[in-house]
């Protein structure tokens, strides 16, 4: 039975998007019907893979946006020169079709069973993976202490801007803080700058609380974030990384 499921997670299914909904200027997201998929926990990725007339293609991982469950929805944010980012955030239509493979991975995922605090901290569309822990967090009832510090460039870059506002308003237990890298909006309680130690110490977690830490971004922000958290005392292995780029 496992290797069946691990099989199936490894097969390409076909997928076709049903809709888009724009989130920034340059990021959308797309939901996708996905005959037999199997479903997914908080923190996966997919493989999706696009195939042209001529039959050349493309294949790009991408986070699952959705909260756990069978509904597969990617956020997509547009790379300069990137194929693929470009055609997804621009080009593809409701009714177009790709392949997708997964759910993918296990080590960065969150189980709604586990007690212990939650410290998320995004750096621009590393977002994603993570929004799906606090979507799956609401579904579920949690009460789990979650804090999430997102570093992102402007005001104007904020993913899922409309519902992080109403989450904190509605979602019990969950804070959000901001690191505007460019520029802040008026009124924000620090100027622009990246995310540092004293911001961490002041919205995260006190690492004797020893919570889970999940960070999420390019490359160089995650290895930063990673050393200042451990630096700050936190258990290297209670530390979980996702990076790209």
């Amino acid at each position: 039975m496992a290797r069946a499921a691990v099989l199936g997670r490894l097969t390409w299914r076909p997928a076709e998007l049903v809709s888009v909904r724009a989130e920034t200027s340059a990021a959308r997201t797309l939901v996708f019907d996905v005959p037999e998929w199997p479903g997914h926990v908080a923190g996966q990725h997919v493989d999706l893979r696009l195939t042209a007339e001529d039959g050349y293609t493309a294949q790009r991982s991408y986070s699952l946006a959705s909260a756990a469950g069978g509904r597969v929805e990617l956020t997509v944010q547009r790379v300069d020169g990137g194929e693929v980012s470009g055609y997804l955030a621009d080009v593809m239509a409701p009714g177009d079709r790709c392949e997708v493979r997964g759910p993918v991975g296990g080590y960065f995922t969150w189980d709604p069973e586990d007690p212990s605090p939650v410290l998320l901290v995004a750096g621009g569309s590393g977002l994603v993976p993570l929004m799906s822990m606090v979507r799956t967090r609401a579904e579920a009832g949690s009460r789990v202490p979650f804090r999430l510090i997102y570093s992102v460039r402007t005001p104007a870059d904020v993913l899922f801007a409309d519902e992080l506002r109403r989450r904190v308003r509605e979602d019990k237990g969950l804070d959000i803080e901001y690191a505007f890298t460019r520029a802040a909006p008026g009124g924000a309680r620090r100027p622009p700058g990246r995310i540092d130690a004293a911001l961490l110490g002041a919205a995260g977690w006190p690492a004797e609380f020893a919570p889970t830490c999940y960070v999420c971004g390019p490359t160089g922000f995650v290895e930063a974030v990673a050393d200042l958290l451990v630096g700050a005392g936190h258990a290297a292995e209670r530390v979980r990384t996702e990076r790209f780029g």
